[in-house]
């Protein structure tokens, strides 16, 4: 099923209903891009449920999902890039894709997955110079997380240790570890002189335990991971970093490996958490951590870039999750110390939260009110209106029984939804309880979903008169209308790829590494003899890229600790003064851009009265209903409406209008 739009998105710069079924073909195309790359770009945000495909070809765009395998991560992928190939070509041809693709993006959400579910490898815990293990422990939650990936897998160095002592030492407790079931290892040493003394460790165990044996355990040095002058944080780093690398090596190579079979022109790149790509055997399992969110972050950066807004606040509303972010005078909302299961770590990430409520949540009455989640149906059995087993309510259902969504239509047509057996979930869990009617459940589970994700977005950050709202993912269009007027937001921008928005915003990415390192004196001196330490880094690292350093844009800062706490200073042509009683490490990044999209359209050039050629029967009334696909660039109307696309559906209210550029994308405004 093809799905056209009428004008330009992106240039590039340089059967039985079942979830399968549905997820097998969504493509859709956009023409009217002027062509400019050397090949099409390929973006892939692969998540729990479904994996989600974008493929860039100069002036058209094809979209398409699949259904998550989680047993073998692969085979999702494969698959997905095949049901690409058949949109594009009109038959399989996934050779012909990747021959003629120039390069391939890829996000999981398998990292995140793998740490809520604790599933990743035994770790045992190597201590020592000033560092406990008390230091670990400073909260409840760093306590708890320690019981689960190391538990009593720890051991602790005498600091007085030395030579055949401490090789001795060394020795007794890597055997120790092993025989207590752990299958990796991480050493992190305390005090300033950690990295010389884990170097020093690293050369004993190395004579002792020889990589080339067989059976040999995997043992990560924290300095090696980061330079973090906070030893605590570091070695939480570096345990996340090892809990995250197993399960993400064997998938990520075999997704490269079954790749290279159809003699793609460039290695897979990996969409990280900061925002750039880079190989696989280039990126650290720790960067790999929420990099699907950061998707939609990155794509709502370029939206708010292109269209102006100063201040844009996204909600990407999924089965499970809202995943909630934020677009300032054109930087993404992020930490300097990102924070992974509520513990701070050495590295920046993106700032998203994910609040548990989606389309699948489950919605049940709770005394005299209604509760919301955490709790979703996922995908199996789903929605009791799937008909697929699922007996939950969930807001799916209530969108169904208000008629806001028509079964004929849903999901462009390739899932069969039952509007009673949503009646029947409704009716149990809901009206029974609160003595209403169906339809008044129904209502009434809407109020108390609307209000959870404006409580959630207010939460996260303060609403002013110039916040825009981004609406995007299966489910956030659906009522993007009630969730800016519980705010008091006056505009809403429904992206024209809502329903794949993440995989799209991966291709914003270019490849880049960054690297920090302490300089040896607090003067010009030792700021050039660190410079040329990281540049060596960095030309090794993008060598590996096959890009040359020449080819790079050098971004540099000063990251100095001192009494005052951590700030930055920009490198610039001015003369430096290097603070000197203080901690101060050099911040290089190299960054090499590479093809991918910019926005097109405007908004406030409507020409024309938008195009409705049925009605939608709902619980309001019968309004009037408006196809995307069938509406001209800059098409208008006012609500009270509904606006459907073939994967998306939104409910256009009473005192809200709606615009259609020619990019495909939608502007909602109050009047």
């Amino acid at each position: 099923m093809n799905t056209q739009r009428t004008a330009a998105l992106m240039v590039p710069a340089g059967g039985d209903g079942n979830l399968e079924e549905a997820a097998e073909n969504v493509p859709g195309t956009l023409p009217g891009a002027v062509a400019a790359a050397a090949g099409k770009l390929i973006n892939i945000d692969n998540g729990g449920t479904l994996t989600d495909i974008c493929v860039i070809d100069g002036d058209r765009v094809w979209s398409t999902k699949t259904v998550t395998t989680p047993h073998d991560l692969s085979k999702c992928l494969i698959d997905g890039l095949t049901k690409a190939s058949r949109a594009i070509y009109g038959e399989d041809d996934l050779m012909a894709l990747l021959l003629s693709t120039e390069y391939i993006r890829y996000s999981t959400t398998q990292g995140t997955n793998a740490l809520v579910e604790r599933k990743g490898p035994r770790l045992g815990l190597i201590l020592g110079g000033t560092l406990e293990a008390a230091a670990l422990q400073a909260s409840a939650q760093q306590s708890g997380l320690l019981a689960s990936l190391v538990g009593a897998r720890i051991e602790t160095l005498d600091p007085a240790l030395e030579g055949e002592a401490l090789e001795a030492a060394a020795v007794r407790m890597v055997n120790s570890l092993c025989s207590a079931g752990a299958n990796r290892i991480v050493v992190a040493f305390g005090g300033s002189a950690c990295s010389s003394s884990e170097t020093n460790l690293k050369k004993i165990l190395l004579r002792k335990f020889p990589p080339h044996l067989l059976g040999v355990i995997p043992i990560l040095y924290s300095h090696e991971v980061v330079d973090d002058a906070d030893d605590a944080r570091r070695t939480w780093t570096a345990l996340f970093n090892a809990f995250l690398h197993p399960a993400m090596e064997r998938f990520l190579y075999n997704a490269e490996h079954k790749l290279r079979q159809y003699r793609t022109r460039n290695p897979l790149l990996i969409f990280r958490n900061d925002g750039h790509s880079a190989r696989v055997a280039r990126t650290i399992a720790l960067k790999t951590y929420s990099s699907g969110p950061r998707g939609g972050a990155e794509g709502s950066k370029a939206l708010a870039a292109h269209y102006g807004f100063r201040r844009l606040l996204s909600m990407d509303v999924g089965g499970t999750t809202t995943d909630i972010g934020l677009v300032e005078d054109g930087v993404v909302r992020a930490h300097r110390r990102g924070k992974m299961e509520g513990i701070e770590t050495s590295f920046p990430l993106c700032d998203v939260v994910s609040a548990g409520v989606g389309g699948s949540s489950i919605i049940r009455a709770e005394g005299k009110g209604i509760k919301v989640g955490p709790e979703s149906v996922g995908s199996a059995p789903g929605p009791a209106c799937f008909g697929l087993g699922g007996k939950e309510a969930t807001m799916t259902d209530a969108f169904l029984l208000t008629g806001l969504l028509d079964p004929a239509s849903y999901f462009g047509g390739e899932l069969k939804i039952d509007v009673e057996r949503a009646r029947a979930a409704i009716t149990e869990k809901v009206a029974v309880p609160l003595g209403l009617t169906p339809e008044q459940a129904a209502q009434a589970m809407e109020k108390a979903w609307v209000s959870k994700i404006a409580a959630s977005l207010k939460d996260y950050a303060p609403i002013t008169r110039d916040t825009v709202l981004a609406a995007f993912g299966g489910a956030g269009p659906f009522v993007a209308c009630k969730v800016a007027e519980a705010l008091d937001i006056g505009r809403v921008i429904i992206p024209g790829l809502a329903a794949v928005f993440s995989a799209f915003g991966i291709g914003f990415s270019d490849i880049a590494h960054a690297f920090e390192a302490p300089l040896p004196s607090n003067d010009a001196t030792g700021l050039q003899a660190c410079r040329e330490q990281l540049l060596l880094q960095a030309r090794r690292a993008m060598f590996g890229e096959g890009v040359e350093l020449e080819q790079c844009r050098i971004e540099e800062s000063l990251r100095v600790i001192d009494a005052e706490g951590e700030h930055h200073i920009a490198l610039g042509a001015d003369q430096l003064a290097i603070p000197a009683q203080a901690r101060v490490s050099l911040m290089l990044q190299a960054v090499k851009p590479i093809s991918h999209a910019k926005l097109a359209g405007e908004f406030g050039k409507a020409s024309q009265d938008a195009v409705s050629t049925a009605k939608r029967r709902t619980l309001a009334g019968d309004l009037p209903l408006y196809r995307v696909e069938d509406q001209p660039a800059g098409a208008t109307a006012a609500g009270p409406a509904v606006l459907e696309d073939a994967f998306f559906t939104c409910r256009i209210e009473e005192s809200w209008r709606f615009e259609i550029n020619q990019a495909g994308d939608i502007l909602l405004s109050r009047h």
